[in-house]
């Protein structure tokens, strides 16, 4: 019993002809008449009486009509439903974002994404590294957004931006008022670095290696938050991406001074999963992510600004 014949025998029913039914169906007179035999048979029971003009419709058929109605409005109401829940996922992005990725920046993201997009939205959930390449993996996510990141069979990277990294102090600490430390400067202090898990702790530890640096860790976090609060209460120095520090800065909590003679960055990329379908909303997402980051390169938002002498006062 399909759809096509509960919709024939309703039209028929409802215009008491075979010829006006099967035209709202585009089918042939004949073929109707030999779909509702095949169904009366089929039933066992006379469903239209042919005798007449027009068609009268038996008490069996009555009730099979109904049947048909029913079964028609809810395949309607289905096929709505889902119309419904098909552009409500088409409508939201979802993305995965290391925490260092601020709510601040993403909320600036989502405003304008908002303004090109109405009737879409962004939906953001911050996760450590690992975890963003496994949403990405599952395809619980359409993007993410991680540091220093990594391509391989499944996953591509698209490079987003490279953020300058800078030796973090106290304002009280005897760096405070420095412009920039040479690397050697560093060597002996205390310091707060990264869980050795996290990829940036592992390429400071490079970086400190190759310059011949020794450092005494005081404490070891797996957020730049935390880093950025212990770097504050003094319990050592850190090198973090300047454009994270902004806030901190401009409330004198913390300084940044350039690291002389070296280039040292963070980069940042977004990564999905090969061959993946972008539907639109991902598409433009990605685009003014793409964008945003070409817009703000040499900006206060890539460190520039934020390490200017007025700040270390």
């Amino acid at each position: 019993m399909s759809y096509q014949n509960l919709k024939l025998f309703r039209d028929i029913a409802q215009t008491r002809s075979f010829s006006r039914g099967a035209a709202m169906n585009n089918v042939s007179q004949s073929a109707a008449s030999q779909q509702l035999r095949e169904l009366e048979n089929e039933l066992g029971v006379i469903l239209l009486d042919r005798s007449s003009r027009p068609l009268v419709v038996t008490p069996a058929g009555h009730i099979y009509g109904d049947f048909c109605r029913d079964v028609l409005r809810r395949k309607e109401e289905f096929e709505l439903a889902l119309d419904r829940l098909k552009q409500e996922v088409e409508g939201t992005v979802r993305v995965a974002a290391i925490y260092s990725i601020g709510l601040i920046e993403m909320a600036e993201v989502e405003r304008e994404f908002a303004r090109r997009l109405p009737d879409a939205r962004i939906q953001v959930e911050y996760l450590r590294p690992e975890k963003v390449y496994e949403a990405v993996l599952a395809g619980t996510v359409d993007l993410g957004l991680v540091s220093y990141p990594g391509s391989n069979r499944d996953i591509t990277v698209i490079p987003w931006r490279q953020e300058e990294m800078v030796v973090a102090v106290s304002p009280d600490h005897p760096l405070a008022l420095r412009d920039q430390v040479a690397p050697r400067e560093l060597n002996g202090l205390e310091f707060v670095g990264f869980d050795e898990e996290l990829p940036i702790r592992r390429e400071v530890d490079r970086f400190l290696r190759d310059q011949g640096v020794e450092v005494i860790h005081t404490a070891r976090f797996d957020n730049l938050h935390m880093i950025k609060e212990a770097v504050a209460h003094r319990l050592g120095v850190s090198i973090m991406p300047a454009r994270i520090m902004s806030a901190e800065i401009e409330q004198g909590r913390l300084v940044a001074i350039r690291l002389a003679g070296v280039d040292l960055r963070r980069p940042i990329g977004i990564i999905h999963r090969r061959k993946k379908r972008f539907l639109r909303v991902a598409k433009v997402l990605l685009d003014l992510l793409l964008e945003m980051a070409t817009a703000s390169s040499g900006t206060a938002t890539d460190g520039a600004a934020v390490l200017s002498p007025a700040t270390h006062a």
